[in-house]
């Protein structure tokens, strides 16, 4: 490798650092939940956790942790393989089963993580003669996916029905053979949820599919946690869901798209990421299954999920934060500027609040947030002290 290469790295990320776009991980040592133990040079030391997905707070629940042991001793720790050669167990076909039957599908198909499940699902199925009309705030796994697909591309601004009835035109005026309206359920980076019974209207006007990732809601969201089509009346009219394992429901690993069975079938042929990834592991996948059992069933826990959301919401508003409207346990509070995002969370990491900011290139420039996320780990206590903890924190620093 010459010098010359690794100058021109480390000059890149002295940009970065330069101007305040640096992302650090910090450590656990212990698992995921409400309240967490971080690392720290003098030890490990307790922390109010406001970022994790951990909707439901099933990622560590004993049942969830049991079940991938048990999982463990029948069928092993991994399956060195892709699922066509040697690598799929009836765990994984229950798995699939299941998630399908939850959302109302004919059946799913389980992915190695939901990015892949959206990297994969576009190119076998469309064709150069296809149009797929894309959501301009959808996740980059969507983006990355509708990419690799030989479809002409389109997109729509966020939530704007106007434009995508525009786009939609223009694919049929462009002789569009197939078309697809792709999605997310919840916008994850600010927490409000798609018009999907528009999109849907739309869709049915001039013909198209739709498709959903609801990686942010599935389990959590909609009666019985069925994620946005349910939320928000859409119901059966979505023809594709796509979703993860890795939120919600447990916390683990994985991803599924869910559709009609002729749509499965082909993505088992061709969809690469599925082809050629290791399947799932043992544990993980009778995790999954098992926390989407517990998630069907909890409706106490999603109910006190919306408690703490209205709580917190309510609270940060109160002190004087600006924070974006929704209906979801997403509440990013909006800052501005990338360096004053980590100056808050910094600031509140030192009050025990354990909170991420989000800036460029997550977010556009000069939208840097804190997205807070509740969890029905977190008990009221819990929420009381992060709103204090903000209060203070953005006192001191002049945000309010």
């Amino acid at each position: 490798m010459t010098d010359a290469f690794l100058n021109h790295i480390r000059a890149t990320l002295d940009d970065i650092e330069a101007a305040g776009l640096t992302k650090r991980e910090r450590l656990l040592t212990g698992p995921q939940g409400g309240r967490i133990h971080v690392a720290s040079p003098q030890g490990a030391r307790d922390a109010v956790n406001l970022c994790s997905n951990n909707y439901l707070g099933l990622a560590d629940h004993p049942d969830v942790i049991a079940a991938a042991r048990r999982a463990m001793d029948t069928f092993g720790f991994g399956m060195a393989s892709v699922r066509f050669i040697c690598g799929a167990q009836t765990l994984h076909r229950e798995l699939e089963q299941a998630i399908a039957k939850h959302l109302g599908k004919a059946d799913a198909i389980v992915f190695a993580a939901c990015f892949d499940a959206n990297g994969g699902v576009f190119e076998p199925l469309l064709g150069e003669e296809d149009a797929i009309i894309s959501d301009s705030l959808n996740h980059a796994s969507i983006i990355d996916g509708v990419r690799l697909s030989k479809a002409k591309r389109y997109r729509f601004a966020n939530s704007d029905m106007n434009e995508l009835e525009d786009r939609l035109k223009e694919a049929d005026s462009a002789g569009a053979r197939f078309k697809l309206i792709a999605s997310d359920g919840v916008f994850s980076m600010d927490g409000y949820v798609a018009k999907l019974k528009e999109i849907c209207a739309l869709a049915d006007r001039y013909g198209a599919l739709v498709l959903v990732d609801d990686c942010h809601a599935t389990g959590h969201l909609g009666e019985k946690g069925r994620g946005t089509p349910a939320l928000t009346g859409a119901g059966d009219r979505v023809d594709i869901i796509t979703g993860t394992f890795g939120k919600t429901l447990g916390g683990g690993m994985g991803g599924f798209v869910a559709a009609d069975r002729p749509i499965v079938d082909l993505l088992r042929q061709r969809a690469r990421p599925y082809l050629f990834s290791n399947s799932l592991a043992p544990p993980l996948a009778a995790g999954a299954l098992k926390a989407l059992e517990i998630a069907i069933g909890a409706d106490g826990r999603r109910a006190l999920l919306k408690n703490h959301a209205r709580r917190f919401r309510e609270g940060v508003e109160k002190a004087g934060f600006s924070v974006v409207p929704g209906e979801t346990p997403i509440i990013p509070v909006m800052l501005g500027e990338a360096q004053r995002a980590q100056d808050l969370a910094q600031a509140l990491d030192d009050r025990g609040v354990f909170v991420a900011g989000f800036f460029f290139p997550v977010v556009p420039k000069g939208q840097a947030r804190i997205r807070t996320q509740m969890s029905a780990a977190l008990t009221e206590a819990d929420i009381d002290f992060a709103i204090a903890a903000f209060t203070d924190a953005g006192r001191e620093l002049g945000i309010v």
